[in-house]
């Protein structure tokens, strides 16, 4: 086979090889990145513990508008009893 048609052709083997490479299923399970793979989802534990922190902070800040409510309530309480002991 003549160099002229060998190299060319080894060229345009190798370039779709490595196109080939990028679209491929990773070993070991892992998906091909953004592009050419699914969306990476994160392991369970991971979720767990995401989840957590959130249900923390809105349960810290449900208990932060519940405490401002019962102040508020309490102050009013307390100026209203104040006002008819005058």
């Amino acid at each position: 086979m003549p160099d002229k048609i060998f190299y060319p052709a080894a060229a345009v083997v190798a370039i779709l090889l490595i196109a080939v490479s990028f679209v491929w299923p990773q070993g070991q399970g892992t998906i091909s990145p953004a592009p050419f793979g699914h969306a990476i989802e994160l392991p369970d534990y991971f979720r767990m513990v995401r989840e957590r922190n959130i249900r923390q902070a809105h349960e810290a800040q449900r208990k932060a508008d519940d405490a401002k409510r019962q102040a508020a309530a309490q102050a009013s309480t307390s100026s209203a009893s104040a006002a008819i002991n005058h």
